[in-house]
């Protein structure tokens, strides 16, 4: 297992769309979700997509118990998403404060779907359809959009909340955004 570099906004290849897995139970795939797991947890992560290590496959993966850089989140399920496709839920959508490793030291509100339903496979090929709702489903559209080379700032609609972690929450430690 390896800590991989993350990818900052501005780099081109964070713009692509993410290629669909081919193979699945490989050990280079097998390896690839142990680092990017290494990676997420040494940076305090929520989640992580393939293409935030320069790995242009459809893979996310996303979990916690406790997380420093969102501490009143609840719990989500340590989970590895291939090839995923989301569907929205009703129409209704909630504005929260999103980060991003890939664009560290700031946060802004973004408007996501309140509830959805994801499919796709785990690290094993093995069907993954589950319905989810409030922090959950945040997660999981956040990591999908680094998939079709979207980052959070490209959905933020009011730019006055929009700004640096350590102005906005004084109370997190800004190491651990970063």
């Amino acid at each position: 297992m390896a800590i991989r570099e993350i990818l900052k906004m501005g780099d081109p290849r964070l713009l692509r769309q993410a290629e669909p897995v081919q193979q699945f139970g490989t050990p280079e795939m097998d390896a690839l979700i142990a680092d990017m797991f290494e990676t997420m947890r040494a940076v305090n992560g929520a989640g992580l997509a393939a293409p935030q290590i320069g790995v242009n496959l459809q893979l996310v993966i996303f979990g916690f118990k406790k997380n420093l850089r969102y501490p009143d989140a609840p719990e989500v399920p340590e989970t590895v998403l291939i090839n995923p496709t989301l569907t929205q839920l009703g129409d209704e959508t909630e504005d929260g404060w999103e980060g991003c490793l890939s664009v560290p030291g700031l946060r802004g509100v973004v408007p996501r779907w309140s509830r959805l339903r994801y499919e796709g496979f785990d690290e094993t090929g093995a069907r993954i359809d589950r319905t989810v709702d409030g922090f959950h489903a945040r997660v999981v559209q956040h990591e999908c959009d680094h998939l079709w080379g979207i980052l959070y700032p490209m959905r933020i609609k009011d730019f006055s909340r929009f700004g640096f972690t350590e102005i906005l929450f004084p109370e997190l430690d800004p190491n651990d955004d970063d």
